[in-house]
C-alpha cells in the first residue's frame, strides 16, 4: 500500500530526468542498483515508484515518487529518512512537497490545539491574533518581565521569548519563566507568555516541566535546532500549545512550504513562525502564501495550524498583512514595537489596529 508521496525538483538535462527520478526511488528505499534488487528477490512493492515526471522549466523537472507502507515504521525520523535521507546529499535535488496516507498521519496527531485551540486559549475571535517577542538576549529576567507586563497591559495576545533566549546567566530559564508568567498573571488578561524550550530532549523536557509548573500554557521550540522527532515528542506529550520557530530551516534543500507548512504541522506545531516577504529575509509573497495554505488546508485529517508571519514586519504593514493572510493568522511584530523607544504606545497601536480591522 502506498503510504507516502514526495515531489522532488530535479535540476538536470531532459535526457537524464527519467533515470534520475528512478535513481531517487531506489536510493530512498532499497539503496541498491536495480539489477541487484532483482537478484536479491525483494518484492517489488518495497521499492519506491515514480508516479509522474513533468518539466517545470528549463533544466527543471518535478518527479512524484510514492513509497510503500512497508518502508515506514511509525516514527517521524523514518518518514524524514525515506523522504530525503540520502538524497538530501545530492545537490541536484530538492524536496518540494509531500503527502501521507491519512492512517499514517494519524499516528503523529499533528497540532493538538491548532487554530481553534489557540483562539480558545486567548479568547481572540474573528480577527488575527497579535504577538510580539521579548528581546534582546542579555537583559535580566526582571527587565524581560517588565516588558512582558507592558505588552500584556497593551492587550497583546501572545508574548513569546525571542528564540535567542535560552538559559543564559543574564536571565536563567527558570527565573525568566517564573517572572514573565507572573507578569502576565498580574496584567489580568488572557495574554499567553510563550517561553523558548530549546536544548537536548532531556533538557527540553525539564524546561517544559518548569514552564508547566509556573502555569505557562504554551511554549516555543525550533524543530530544526532540536530535531523534528524531539519537537514532535514535546508537542504530543507536553499538554501545552506549541509554536514552531524556523531557525536553521534554510539549511536544508526542502521547500519552505513543505518544511514549515507540512512537516512542522505533522510534527504537532499549533502555529509556525516564518519570515514574510519584504522583511529581513528573502521569501516571496508566493512562498508565504503557500506556507500559510499548507498550514491551514484540509490535509490528512490533521487540525489546521496558525501561520505566524514575522521577520522584520513593520507596524505600519499590519493592514496589508491582514488583507494578505486573513483572520486565522498570528501577526508577529517584534523589533518594530521597540522602535522609537516607546514600546508601550506602539503595542497599544498594534492591538487597536488589528481589532479595528476586524470590526
Amino acid at each position: 500500500m502506498d503510504a507516502l508521496r514526495a515531489t522532488y525538483e530535479l535540476r538536470c538535462d531532459a535526457s537524464a530526468a527519467e533515470t534520475r527520478a528512478r535513481e531517487i526511488a531506489l536510493e530512498q528505499t532499497a539503496e541498491l542498483p536495480r539489477e541487484a534488487v532483482a537478484r536479491a528477490g525483494l518484492p517489488r512493492d518495497v521499492v519506491g515508484r515514480v508516479e509522474s515526471l513533468r518539466e517545470a522549466g528549463p533544466g527543471r523537472f518535478l518527479a512524484e515518487i510514492v513509497y510503500p507502507a512497508e518502508v515506514l515504521d511509525g516514527t517521524l525520523s523514518q518518514i524524514l529518512n525515506v523522504l530525503f535521507g540520502n538524497t538530501s546529499l545530492q545537490h541536484d535535488v530538492a524536496l518540494v512537497d509531500l503527502d501521507l496516507d491519512p492512517a499514517a498521519a494519524a499516528g503523529f496527531g499533528g497540532p493538538r490545539l491548532g487554530v481553534e485551540g489557540l483562539r480558545e486559549l486567548t479568547g481572540a475571535r474573528g480577527r488575527p491574533l497579535t504577538a510580539t517577542a521579548l528581546k534582546p538576549v542579555g537583559l535580566s529576567a526582571e527587565r524581560l518581565a517588565e516588558l512582558c507586563r507592558l505588552f500584556a497591559d497593551a492587550g497583546v495576545d501572545i508574548v513569546k521569548d525571542d528564540h535567542g533566549l535560552g538559559d543564559q546567566p543574564a536571565a536563567p530559564f527558570a527565573d525568566r519563566v517564573r517572572a514573565c508568567q507572573e507578569a502576565v498573571r498580574q496584567a489580568g488578561g488572557r495574554t499567553l507568555y510563550v517561553p523558548h524550550v530549546g536544548g537536548a530532549p532531556s533538557e527540553m523536557a525539564r524546561r517544559i516541566a518548569v514552564a508547566r509548573d509556573c502555569g505557562v500554557r504554551a511554549v516555543m521550540a525550533a524543530p530544526m535546532l532540536c530535531g523534528l522527532p524531539a519537537f514532535h515528542e514535546a508537542a504530543s506529550g507536553s499538554g501545552l500549545a506549541v509554536i514552531a520557530h524556523p531557525a536553521l530551516a534554510g539549511a536544508a534543500r526542502i521547500a519552505p512550504e513543505a518544511l514549515l507548512g507540512r512537516l512542522f504541522r505533522l510534527a504537532g506545531a499549533d502555529a509556525a513562525v516564518f519570515p514574510h516577504a519584504g522583511g529581513r529575509f528573502g521569501f516571496t509573497l508566493d512562498t508565504c502564501a503557500r506556507i500559510a495554505a499548507r498550514l491551514r488546508d484540509r490535509w490528512c485529517g490533521l487540525r489546521p495550524a496558525m501561520p505566524m508571519p514575522a521577520g522584520g514586519m513593520a507596524l505600519e504593514r499590519v493592514p496589508e498583512l491582514i488583507s494578505f493572510f486573513g483572520a486565522d493568522t498570528i501577526l508577529l511584530i517584534g523589533g518594530s514595537l521597540y522602535a522609537g523607544g516607546d514600546p508601550a504606545s506602539r503595542a497599544k497601536r498594534f492591538v487597536e489596529c488589528v481589532r479595528n480591522a476586524a470590526t
